[in-house]
C-alpha cells in the first residue's frame, strides 16, 4: 500500500506546471489587491501614572549594612574597652607597688627591731672588753695561791698558833677574793657576759671560732684536735665572742 501511494504522488507531481510559472500570476495578483501603503507613521506614546505619593527617599534613613553596623559598635566600644584595660593595669601596677611597700615596712620593721636588740645586747661591749683586765688579774690573784697554804700544814696541837693564825688569814684573804670575783661574774651574767675555760673537765675539742691555738704539742691519752691546756681564759657577750680563749691543742701524729 506504501508502495501505491507514493506512485499516486509522483505522477501528480509530474502532470503540475513549471515552479515560476505557477507562483508568479499567484504573487502578482496578491500585489494587484493589496492597497498601497504610505510611509510609516508613529503611533503616540502614552504614560500611566499611579496616583499614590511615592515616598521620600533618605539616604540617612536608609538601614545601615551589617559590616558599617559592627564597625560603628567597635568604634563606640574601642574606648571604653581602652579606659577598662587602662584602669585594669592601672589597678594592678598599683596593688603591687602596695605589696612592695608592705613588704618592705614589714622588713624595715624586723630590721629596726634587730637594730635595737642588737644595740641593746652589745651596748656594753667596749665597757666589757675593757673590764676583762680587771677579771684576769682577779684570777690569776686567785690562781697564785697553792692549795696547800690554804688549809692547816700540821695539825699537831702543839703548833704554835701563830702558824696556824698566819695560814688562817691567808685562807680569809683567798676566800674573800673568791667571793669578790664569784659577785662580779654573776653581775656580768647579769648583762650577758661570761667566761669560758676550754680546758675544763676532760677538755674540748678546738674550734676555730671560740679559740686561739698558741701551741700543739704530743699528750698520752689525749686525741688530736683536743684543747690540753688553757693559756688564757675566752669571754662571750650574748653569743658572740668577745675574746677567743688562748689554749693549747694536742699533736699526737
Amino acid at each position: 500500500m506504501i508502495q501505491r501511494s507514493l506512485l499516486r504522488h509522483v505522477q501528480a507531481v509530474r502532470h503540475l506546471p513549471p515552479y515560476a510559472s505557477r507562483t508568479t500570476p499567484i504573487i502578482r495578483g496578491a500585489t494587484q489587491r493589496l492597497p498601497a501603503l504610505s510611509s510609516p507613521q508613529r503611533l503616540p506614546s502614552q504614560r500611566y501614572y499611579s496616583a499614590a505619593a511615592e515616598p521620600a527617599t533618605n539616604p540617612s534613613s536608609e538601614p545601615p549594612s551589617t559590616g558599617s553596623a559592627s564597625l560603628e559598635a567597635q568604634e563606640q566600644e574601642d574606648p571604653i574597652k581602652k579606659e577598662l584595660d587602662s584602669k585594669n593595669r592601672e589597678i594592678i601596677d598599683l596593688k603591687d607597688r602596695y605589696l612592695r611597700s608592705v613588704a618592705d615596712f614589714r622588713n624595715l620593721q624586723d630590721r629596726t627591731k634587730r637594730d635595737i636588740q642588737s644595740a641593746r645586747d652589745f651596748a656594753i661591749q667596749k665597757f666589757a672588753a675593757d673590764l676583762i683586765e680587771s677579771v684576769d688579774n682577779l684570777d690569776r690573784a686567785l690562781g697564785t695561791v697553792p692549795a696547800s697554804k690554804l688549809a692547816p700544814q700540821n695539825s699537831d696541837p702543839d703548833t704554835p698558833p701563830e702558824s696556824k693564825e698566819y695560814n688562817k688569814d691567808l685562807a680569809n684573804l683567798y676566800d674573800g677574793l673568791k667571793m669578790t670575783e664569784t659577785i662580779l661574774m654573776g653581775t656580768l651574767k647579769k648583762h650577758g657576759m661570761e667566761r669560758f675555760d676550754p680546758s675544763e673537765g676532760e677538755g674540748e675539742m678546738f674550734n676555730p671560732n671560740l679559740h686561739e691555738a698558741t701551741f700543739q704539742t704530743k699528750v698520752d691519752g689525749k686525741e688530736d684536735g683536743q684543747v690540753f691546756m688553757t693559756q688564757q681564759k675566752g669571754f662571750l657577750l650574748n653569743g658572740r665572742v668577745l675574746r677567743a680563749a688562748k689554749v693549747g691543742v694536742v699533736k699526737n701524729s
